[in-house]
């Protein structure tokens, strides 16, 4: 306790000593009393008037004696204290108190305000029995202007806590509320009247409808089951932070909330309570929430997307590393998530020719840069990957003068697969994978230059493609013209350009190559052919060649003088291939079905002995027995299983049974010593009637050896094995010739073979 109030406790106990006994007021005692006091003291009159004061009591006020000796003790009062004292002066005098006591305002001399602690009793003098008021006062100014000086500084503290926008609270050690902020006001809806002052956890009620321990009680003592409630928490320092939810703010519609709690220290630096700010999150968390299932989205999205995805920051040492990319980065690329990452901007797998690009395009960016390229990349499994790249460089906000590069890679290995193929097709012949008549003749522009000279032109011809296309069919005829490619492009030179000009031509260009060098190539072509057949068939091919030595020869003129000699070998070596050609064929054909052989020898022999008796000579008698020997030759065309057949043939096979007699009639045509007869194979089949096919004509329109072959056809026919119908006997088959004479059949021709031939 301060010395000034032990002082004023003193003189309190002497005014209780003087209450209780009578004195003489102008005794010695009494003034030596007033002059040593350590306070203040007056005495007065019941009306009010200074009948005596100690110097203290004057210096505290500013007057002397004689100045107070015509002043009344109200005089000096504040006017808002006179009251208060005018109750308690009553209460003395009418006995109900010996003693008033109170904290009043004076008014000095000078009009300064002086506060005073005062207590005051009544006095009764011995010998006049008159009472008086006996009153010390001590000077208390200074203490009240420090309590003034506190409370505006607590009104600015709370005006400045009011003003935070946290919710804000403090209790001391009692647990009692002692800060309430309007924040907090508005976040519980409980008024702070209603709230300081109170103890024993009321302030937890607000947050979680019951009184209990919570976050801000871990600053006075550590309790393990309020760490564990609040598993989240944090400290630094003496600070204890964690986000908590809430559940009966706004209502009991719950918050999370952000909580921090500190200690509050007196002077001794002693924990005398704990200030705990609040802010509500639930916003924030939401946001979180929504931007989290966005980045899960995100996150799936890009996974699933066919395009690679990916960002990337510059590293120390200027270039830069993969922070992230999609799942499509190891669909496309065949490396783990892990592998990519540990490369530096995919620079690891980019195509060494393309480096130059990507330097440009994606680590050459700037700031505010953006750019596209196509690239390629090697896959882990060593395949090329086309990626449409595209990347822009943006500054990272976070650390500035560092990069962040995003980009994404979209697979265009198919399409450009495509690209290739189709200027690939643009340029080859999809058969043989030669070069086209299109590049050929680009190639002949783009080499017809005084450096290439001379330039040898080679033409080459396939001998007997037709002939086989129309008794194979056209994939025999491919096949040739594949090993054709082969056996040309394996005899000629690395640089030579060959070329497929289209059906049955091919031409090879020698640059700065001469006529010597022309026969070289052509030479080995012809030597590798011979080692190569086609089911049997040799691959014969006729050449020319023509060279242009000086640059004012003309290209065109070249190429023809190439196209004219190889068409004159071809005249002397085609003939003899397509002869090889008809016997293949009909070997050939007696090999799929043995029974046409010998129906075509029996009938090759009746048309001999009908030509005979009818007088024609030697040459036309051996024609018409090869005619009658070949009739049935287009059958070579014919499926198998249609000709070998044991039933009956139904419509769609009987058509193309008919095709026979065209395809025997493109074959032999193909053949200049087998032209002639072409035409009597072609007619077999007509009727006298003009009923039969495939042209449809008639009697005398129909050749003799047509006529002829039809009557010893049908005859072999009936009397012969079939795979269907019985077998005539010969007179029957006769018989049956004789009906159908005049109508299917030349009357003359069944007369000279039944009377003449059979001698009936």
């Amino acid at each position: 306790m301060p010395e000034d109030r032990l002082d004023i406790k003193k003189e309190a106990a002497f005014l209780d000593a003087f209450a209780h006994q009578d004195i003489i007021f102008d005794s010695e005692t009494l003034r030596m009393t007033f002059e040593y006091a350590s306070v203040g003291l007056c005495a007065t009159s019941l009306d009010g008037y200074f009948l005596m004061a100690n110097q203290k009591f004057c210096d505290m006020l500013g007057y002397t004696t004689s100045e107070l000796s015509v002043m009344k003790f109200w005089n000096l009062t504040h006017p808002d204290d006179v009251e208060r004292c005018s109750e308690g002066a009553r209460a003395l005098q009418e006995g109900l108190t010996d003693k008033f006591a109170m904290e009043k305002r004076y008014i000095s001399k000078n009009g300064d305000l002086i506060w005073a602690d005062l207590t005051t009793i009544i006095l009764r003098d011995a010998r006049t029995d008159q009472r008086y008021f006996l009153t010390a006062a001590y000077d208390i100014s200074s203490k009240k202007a420090a309590e003034e000086e506190l409370l505006r500084s607590r009104r600015q503290l709370a005006e400045i806590i009011d003003f935070l926008p946290d919710a804000t609270l403090a209790i001391d050690r009692d647990r009692k509320v002692i800060i309430w902020n309007r924040a907090i006001e508005k976040m519980t809806g409980v008024p702070a009247a209603e709230m300081i002052g109170k103890g024993d956890y009321a302030y937890t009620v607000p947050f979680y409808g019951e009184k209990r321990r919570q976050l801000m009680d871990l600053i006075f003592d550590f309790d393990g089951d309020i760490a564990d409630r609040y598993s989240n928490f944090r400290r630094e320092g003496d600070t204890i932070m964690a986000e908590i939810y809430s559940p009966a703010l706004y209502d009991g519609q719950g918050a999370w909330i952000w909580v921090k709690a500190s200690p509050l220290h007196d002077h001794k630096n002693n924990i005398i309570g704990v200030v705990e700010s609040i802010r509500d999150i639930s916003e924030l968390k939401r946001s979180e929430a929504v931007l989290k299932a966005s980045e899960t989205r995100l996150k799936r999205i890009s996974n699933i997307a066919a395009d690679i995805l990916y960002s990337c920051v510059d590293d120390a040492d200027g270039d830069y590393s993969i922070d992230w990319m999609s799942g499509a980065a190891m669909h496309i690329t065949g490396y783990s998530i892990e592998e990519i990452s540990d490369m530096r901007c995919w620079k690891h797998i980019v195509h060494e020719e393309d480096m130059d690009l990507f330097n440009t395009h994606v680590i050459g960016l700037m700031p505010g840069d953006e750019s596209s390229c196509e690239l390629r990349v090697r896959a882990q499994n060593g395949n090329i990957v086309w990626l449409s790249s595209f990347a822009e460089c943006i500054e990272d906000p976070e650390n500035i003068g560092r990069h962040i590069l995003y980009g994404a890679l979209v697979d265009i290995n198919e399409r450009k697969l495509k690209e290739e193929k189709i200027s690939y097709l643009s340029y080859h012949d999809q058969l043989t994978g030669l070069y086209n008549r299109r590049f050929y003749e680009e190639e002949l522009l783009r080499l017809d230059t005084e450096r290439n000279l001379p330039i040898t032109i080679v033409m080459g011809d396939v001998n007997g493609l037709k002939l086989i296309n129309d008794s194979f069919g056209h994939a025999m005829g491919d096949e040739l013209l594949e090993k054709v490619a082969k056996v040309i492009k394996n005899g000629c030179r690395a640089d030579d350009i060959i070329a497929r000009l289209g059906g049955d031509e091919f031409a090879v260009i020698l640059p700065k190559s001469g006529i010597n060098d022309a026969k070289k190539v052509v030479k080995r072509i012809k030597d590798l052919a011979v080692l190569e057949k086609v089911s049997g068939i040799d691959v014969s091919i006729s050449f020319g060649y023509a060279s242009k030595a000086e640059a004012k020869d003309s290209m065109d003129e070249t190429v023809k003088n190439a196209e004219d000699a190889m068409y004159r070998n071809k005249l002397f070596e085609s003939t003899s291939m397509r002869g090889k050609t008809i016997d293949l064929i009909m070997n050939t054909l007696y090999e799929k079905n043995n029974r046409e052989m010998l129906h075509s020898k029996r009938v090759g022999a009746l048309c001999e002995n009908i030509a005979t008796h009818m007088n024609l000579g030697k040459e036309e008698i051996e024609h018409i027995r090869l005619a009658g020997l070949m009739h049935d030759i287009g059958k070579i065309g014919i499926d198998e299983k249609i000709l070998n057949k044991t039933d009956r043939l139904d419509d769609d096979e009987w058509k193309e049974i008919r095709r026979h007699s065209e395809i025997g009639y493109r074959i032999l045509s193909s053949v200049n010593e087998f032209s002639e007869i072409a035409n009597y194979v072609l007619e077999h089949q007509e009727r006298w009637d003009g009923k039969g096919y495939p042209r449809g004509i008639a009697a005398d329109s129909i050749s003799l050896q047509a006529r002829i072959i039809a009557v010893a056809d049908a005859f072999d026919a009936m009397t012969s094995p079939r795979t269907y119908g019985a077998v005539l006997t010969e007179d029957q088959a006769l018989r049956e010739l004789y009906r159908c004479s005049g109508n299917q059949f030349d009357p003359e021709i069944v007369r000279i073979f039944t009377e003449d031939v059979m001698g009936l």
